[in-house]
């Protein structure tokens, strides 16, 4: 590995603006890079169907070597506030001067799978194909991921199945394999108007049917898979209505749906004892806003990558985590992932860092994973 030209790349992408639906001039700086370095590319036009500005990009790196190939995914877009962003690198750390994000989520990620590349080019080092796949807008919902057009993708273009996610909080030597569907629920209660002052008996107040159903839920962690959470009430009435509408939206997450829909059976039951006890009625919708990320290998990948890290004395840990990510989407499409560690720390705050040594440390291993076939 070349240790300045990996960081001089860095620097160079936490400075260029790519917040989400507006990553079009860093994926135009990445995809004229991958064509210098000799890559094959193909851009995927999702991003006409929500409004962004920056296709999905797949860089092949064609191999010499029979085999299937490994993919090394990542994503374009940062968290704000970054405009303006300013990389400062103090001993061992990247950081900013504290009024902006950093970037390194996932920009840290990127960087990592370009130095990979280059050291496997420059070194002559025989390898299967490698294809790099760099999403837009994974920020806000995965939405490079979710509008995929898969289908159009040419034969001889289509990433490897095993695929590395380099996008993990934390040291390198984390290897995140499983993570949670969420479904995302709204209950919508209605009530009956009344004057609050006057005749409130003849009102049914939405609020309180919402208040009665939502104090029957089981919400926060619900077991070690688990999890569920209310993150909105609306209902706005002056004081001297009795409110006829009231509206709770959040979210359920586990690592099975059949869980999930049981939840949301029990949240139907609570709302059902609310309305007959308080009166109105509520309508609940719920939908899948990303599946559930497991191996489909009994964690063969995930046990290789390990392998990889133990020999260059890098402790590993295999994890099974609370959070989405693209890889959960492309497990749709039979993506085996798994999601490795980059040295991030304080994602999503101005006091995001990167630590530099484990940004090494996660090169090399890429590196050396390769090396192995």
């Amino acid at each position: 590995m070349n240790k300045q030209r990996l960081l001089n790349n860095l620097v160079e992408m936490l400075e260029i603006h790519s917040p989400s639906k507006k990553e079009g001039e860093y994926a135009k700086y990445l995809v004229n890079l991958f064509k210098e370095m000799g890559a094959l590319i193909y851009l995927d036009k999702g991003y006409l169907e929500y409004g962004g500005d920056s296709p999905s990009i797949i860089a092949k790196f064609p191999g010499n070597i029979e085999g299937d190939g490994v993919t090394l995914a990542a994503h374009m877009d940062v968290v704000e506030p970054n405009s303006n962003a300013k990389a400062i690198i103090d001993g061992n750390i990247i950081k900013t001067d504290g009024t902006t994000t950093l970037g390194g989520d996932d920009k840290g990620g990127i960087a990592a799978i370009i130095e990979t590349i280059r050291t496997i080019k420059e070194e002559n080092i025989p390898h299967k194909d490698i294809y790099v796949v760099l999403t837009p807008c994974e920020e806000i919902g995965m939405l490079g991921a979710k509008h995929f057009n898969w289908e159009e993708i040419p034969k001889d273009m289509f990433p490897a199945k095993n695929m590395i996610v380099v996008d993990n909080a934390g040291k390198s030597g984390l290897i995140a394999h499983s993570a949670p569907s969420k479904y995302d629920i709204e209950i919508c209660f209605q009530g009956k108007k009344a004057h609050a002052g006057i005749e409130p008996e003849k009102g049914i107040n939405a609020i309180a049917v919402a208040s009665y159903a939502l104090s029957h839920m089981n919400i926060g962690r619900i077991d070690d898979l688990t999890t569920s959470n209310i993150s909105k009430i609306n209902s706005e009435f002056p004081s001297n209505v009795v409110p006829d509408v009231c509206t709770i939206n959040g979210e359920i997450r586990s690592h099975s749906e059949d869980r999930i829909l049981e939840i949301i059976e029990l949240y139907k039951k609570a709302c059902d004892e609310s309305v007959t006890k308080l009166g109105g009625s509520y309508k609940l919708n719920y939908q899948c806003d990303y599946p559930v990320l497991k191996p489909n290998d009994n964690l063969i990948f995930a046990k290789q990558f390990a392998e990889v890290y133990e020999e260059l004395n890098i402790p590993s840990e295999l994890k099974v985590i609370g959070g989405g990510s693209d890889s959960n989407i492309f497990a749709k499409q039979g993506f085996n992932s798994i999601i490795i560690g980059v040295g991030m720390n304080n994602v999503h705050t101005v006091e995001e860092y990167l630590e530099i040594d484990e940004l090494l440390k996660t090169t090399e291993a890429l590196v050396k994973y390769i090396k192995k076939g």
